[in-house]
């Protein structure tokens, strides 16, 4: 029981919380007393004020939270947070929740023996409280990454997310200050695809919420500053059986040390990496990094071509080692559960149909020409959203509610933003 898990660890509230379409989380607190009967019927919630399409006049939806994925909260104790479900008041699945896509799409995987693991490198600023600027007013350098001033001036704010991390079980093993001034990036290990993507959800509120604390802001938004480079949400996956035992991505006498199966599975991904856009990019900010001109330190970091190459981390896909590979599409805005999502449903195509990725690029994209056949990637938030709508395999494997509700919201989003620009940008992505 809840309670009696409350009263041995001196919890006084449980967060219900579940991440909607936007990748916003949406949660009600209830107190220790009152959590087993929330537990077990689920916790109710209005559908039409997340941003989930649906309508005022819907009934009520209840969140069940997933009591094996609870977490304390190092820096407030007293508090667990619990993701969540989304169900109907009659039982059914709310088939739009993303974190049931997720499960959707590893269901499908695991009827065909594979078990996904994935892990996210998760960017972001620490700003001032007002969010108008950098939070060190001494972190001006032109190439600040790895800056060891710059780190050790944000050690309270850094440590104390680790030592959480670490509290946690994640197996945090680095942290760094990234390209950008103000900007980290804090590194954890890789697990099954549905437990990263909740340490990711958590992750996002965790470092706010820490960053708060200390009298700052933090924030993922793809990107918060048009000279500094913006913030990657970099995701590296690899497909193994389902004991989780066997990496069947690992080939030691393959190229780069990956199977036939891994190059099928990057063969999917960058087929449909167009539709993949409207899920890893997910805002009109996305794509001012996305398409950025050279920044301060003198590189973007982010793809402009549906390419992949070895250790070379101006394509879409890296190798960085055997076994995996690295997504560097997403930005700091992709729902946790989404993003995963898409692109193992992409791979999972990839997988079936036998694809090709071609040969591998070792070119610098940002200075070299394309050739003529190389793919290029959506250079808006409405081309991505055109490139998912066309797409049936992303209809199939993630379900067609899902497709339609999120082309439903995001259009209105692109709508809401070609009118009134500057409201959007800070309700919609300084907080993401």
């Amino acid at each position: 029981m809840l309670s009696e898990l409350a009263r041995d660890r001196g919890i006084r509230y449980f967060l219900i919380s579940f991440t909607d379409l936007f990748g916003v989380q949406r949660s009600k607190l209830v107190p220790a007393v009152a959590i087993d009967t929330i537990a077990q019927a689920g916790a109710g919630f209005a559908g039409f004020a997340a941003w989930l399409d649906m309508t005022p006049a819907d009934p009520d939806i209840l969140a069940i939270p997933d009591r094996d994925r609870l977490i304390q909260l190092p820096w407030q104790p007293d508090v667990v947070w619990m993701p969540a479900d989304l169900y109907s008041v009659t039982g059914e699945a709310i088939a739009q929740t993303p974190r049931l896509v997720l499960k959707r799409v590893l269901a499908e995987a695991e009827g065909q023996s594979y078990q996904v693991k994935t892990g996210v490198e998760c960017e972001y600023f620490l700003l001032s409280a007002d969010g108008e600027s950098i939070s060190d007013g001494l972190d001006r350098a032109s190439k600040p990454c790895y800056d060891q001033q710059a780190l050790m001036r944000r050690y309270d704010v850094i440590s104390e997310i680790c030592d959480a991390m670490l509290e946690l079980g994640w197996e945090s093993y680095q942290n760094d200050h990234e390209d950008a001034n103000g900007q980290f990036e804090m590194n954890w290990k890789y697990a099954d695809a549905l437990v990263t993507a909740d340490r990711h959800a958590f992750f996002k509120y965790m470092v706010k919420a820490i960053a708060a604390k200390h009298g700052f802001r933090a924030t993922f938004m793809p990107k918060p500053f048009t000279h500094l480079t913006g913030n990657g949400c970099h995701l590296h996956l690899s497909v193994w059986d389902t004991a989780g035992s066997t990496n069947l991505f690992d080939d030691p006498q393959g190229e780069l040390g990956l199977s036939d199966l891994a190059y099928q599975f990057i063969a999917g991904v960058l087929h449909h990496a167009e539709a993949i856009c409207a899920f890893s990019n997910p805002t009109v900010n996305s794509y001012k990094r996305l398409n950025a001109s050279t920044t301060t330190s003198g590189a973007t970091w982010s793809p402009t071509t549906a390419t992949y190459g070895g250790n070379n981390r101006t394509h879409a896909i890296r190798i960085p080692a055997a076994g995996r590979f690295e997504f560097r599409l997403p930005d700091g805005s992709a729902n946790p559960y989404l993003l995963p999502a898409a692109v193992i449903a992409a791979g999972l195509d990839g997988m079936a149909e036998k694809r090709d990725p071609g040969p591998r690029s070792e070119a610098n994209t940002y200075t070299d020409s394309p050739a003529p056949d190389v793919k290029r990637l959506p250079e808006n938030l409405l081309d991505a959203l055109r490139g998912l709508e066309a797409n049936s395999v992303m209809g199939d494997r993630l379900g067609p509610e899902i497709i339609s509700a999120y082309l439903k919201l995001k259009r209105k989003a692109w709508s809401d933003y070609s009118a009134h620009l500057s409201s959007w940008e800070l309700e919609h992505t300084l907080d993401c």
